[in-house]
């Protein structure tokens, strides 16, 4: 039997991971698969974007498994924790990071950029590629700047029709890991089908960067304004930016819909929605409201969680925010990511050694032991997220006096450990994932060697 081939649409987070533990996996070289990753942006450093994300309980197990423990914690943003503040920039409460492990706080002990992260896990899928090659072993083929336009698939074979090249090629399985909003999920599963998978969750967001100022240090601030509206303001791993996540949640007014539906190309709308809201609401919002204007990296979508039956389909299989968004404020996204990359390289395995004459055994294992993993990751705080955003004066001034009364008695942090490992509820649930042991090779005695060399 040849060696499969397995494309992978996205060189963000879990295609890399996915590829790299496809060649870790212990199996003879000349039957190692023959992977592809496509990557729709067409440089390599415009899909390495994007905003403060964390690594939490399973997540922190794999990336230590793939070697990329220390480089990933030396390019941290080092945010010490979170405080609310109010619009005189009065800080009325504030939650330290907690580095001990013993409780997962909703700043954790690994905050770093997206981009950062997408870059690392990149670079580390092309090393493991190197090596792979070197053991006679095919390697990954990157492809950037094209993306697919038709995806057809028999019994044997998905075949792919490949947009800007026009070329046409067949897989032996295709593996969408091209984020919330997957372009294989649609082409696959339907467009028609979109509002059903897509739920929001009455939060529409607009997120960027802009210019680091003095002042800014290294807390995440966190603003709420009457409106049930916020802007949360974090440092960058290298102190020049400052990035902003800055929402409203609101399903009254139509125009947050609309301008969501232009995608990147309705940039000028969506600013000026933003700006609308914003405009009166104190705080820091002038400078943020006047850097959003001229920055280049913004970005603005509704907040929402992809929520379906299967992620699979025939020889197609949805990985990661593709098939499971658990939202930006589950804190878990980028530890689902790595968790489902690390266990669908592993459950593939026996497809990839011969012992089975198609994945489908394999990617009905993937969907059984994900189907808990991520219900629980997608169960967001009872309430969420209108208590935390109260829509008059009075309701953001008692919720800054009540999460202050819990803060400066500890016993938020008793709620927190005491919900979350009874109900794995939020960011706690990220320790509650198992990670099997598959018998990949170990890339940490990679990361030791480095360490020896730099030493």
């Amino acid at each position: 039997m040849a060696p499969p081939r397995i494309l992978i649409v996205g060189c963000g987070i879990a295609g890399p991971t996915l590829a790299s533990f496809l060649l870790l996996a212990d199996i003879p070289a000349a039957h190692k698969p023959h992977i592809t990753i496509l990557e729709r942006e067409s440089t390599r450093k415009a899909h390495l974007r994007g905003q403060n994300i964390d690594i939490r309980g399973s997540g922190v197990t794999i990336i230590r498994k793939l070697g990329l423990e220390a480089q990933i914690r030396a390019s941290t943003t080092g945010e010490e924790g979170v405080q609310l503040v109010d619009e005189n920039n009065h800080v009325w409460s504030q939650n330290r990071v907690d580095k001990s492990g013993e409780i997962q706080t909703p700043t954790s002990d690994i905050e770093i950029l997206r981009g950062r992260l997408a870059e690392l896990c990149w670079k580390n899928s092309q090393r493991i590629s190197a090596e792979a090659e070197r053991e006679s072993a095919k390697g990954i083929e990157y492809i950037f700047g094209d993306y697919l336009d038709e995806i057809k698939q028999d019994d044997k074979q998905v075949h792919v029709h490949f947009a800007r090249s026009g070329e046409t090629r067949s897989f032996d399985l295709l593996v969408g890991a091209d984020g919330m909003q997957s372009h294989t999920r649609k082409i696959v599963w339907g467009e028609e089908g979109e509002k059903d998978r897509l739920k929001r969750i009455g939060m529409f967001a607009g997120f960027f960067s802009i210019p680091r100022e003095g002042h800014d240090g290294k807390w995440r601030r966190w603003f709420h304004a009457p409106g049930r509206r916020g802007i949360m303001l974090r440092p960058d791993s290298l102190g020049v930016r400052s990035t902003i996540f800055m929402y409203v949640v609101n399903e009254k007014d139509p125009r947050f819909i609309e301008v969501a539906t232009k995608g990147n190309n309705g940039a000028e709308a969506q600013k000026a929605l933003l700006e609308e809201y914003f405009k009166d609401a104190g705080w820091e919002c002038d400078r943020i409201i006047r850097e959003m204007k001229s920055t280049d990296d913004f970005y603005y979508d509704a907040v929402s969680q992809v929520k379906m039956d299967s992620w699979t389909k025939g020889r197609v299989v949805l990985l990661g925010d593709a098939g499971y968004c658990a939202s930006p404020i589950s804190g878990l996204g980028t530890t689902l990511a790595f968790s489902a990359a690390y266990k669908l390289a592993g459950y593939l395995q026996g497809y990839i050694k011969g012992e089975d004459t198609d994945p489908s055994a394999a990617l009905a294992q993937y969907n059984a032991q994900m189907k808990p993993i991520v219900e629980e990751c997608q169960e967001l705080a009872p309430g969420q997220p209108y208590i935390i955003n109260p829509e008059t004066a009075w309701g953001v001034w008692v919720m800054r006096v009540l999460i202050r009364s819990l803060s400066y008695t500890r016993i938020i942090f008793v709620i927190v450990k005491f919900f979350g490992r009874i109900l794995h509820l939020g960011p706690q649930a990220a320790d509650y994932v198992r990670v099997e042991n598959f018998g990949f090779k170990e890339m940490s005695v990679w990361e030791k060697e480095d360490t020896e060399k730099r030493s």
